[in-house]
């Protein structure tokens, strides 16, 4: 029975490899891993995907072809360098400083995101291309 816990392990830690992602904005990209939940799942499955965005304060959102209730994961207050689905936008959001609604050491999204993951390096490289118009999210 050990040698199968062993192996299960094994094989959830070879999964999860395949839940990175690469962020890739203007000259930037940068690495994310996504969470094991059916939010993100369904955001891998839609990958790859090259779009427009727009951003709100220091979050970089757009419209990806996922659609998704809230779930256990959601939150109304996230932390720099969260991945979030925003199920009232159908929208995959970085967050990566303060929103507008946000108040100083607490980021508040327009409403409740499921955390689907996390950047896996420096989440203020998203403010040197914020001006940029186009982001590309593919497997890694």
């Amino acid at each position: 029975m050990m040698v199968k816990e062993d192996l299960s392990r094994e094989g959830f830690q070879k999964e999860r490899l395949h839940m990175k992602i690469k962020i890739s904005i203007g000259k930037m990209a940068m690495a994310a891993e996504l969470n094991d939940t059916p939010t993100a799942r369904k955001v891998l499955a839609a990958l790859p995907l090259n779009t427009s965005f727009r951003t709100w304060g220091e979050e970089i959102y757009f419209t990806i072809p996922v659609e998704a209730p809230l779930d256990d994961s959601a939150k109304e207050v996230v932390e720099i360098g969260d991945l979030g689905y925003w199920p009232s936008g159908a929208a995959f959001c970085i967050f990566f400083g303060l929103t507008p609604m946000s108040s100083p050491g607490e980021i508040v999204p327009a409403s409740a995101v499921n955390i689907i993951g996390k950047v896996l390096g420096d989440p203020d490289a998203f403010k040197e291309v914020m001006n940029e118009s186009r982001v590309t999210l593919e497997p890694f």
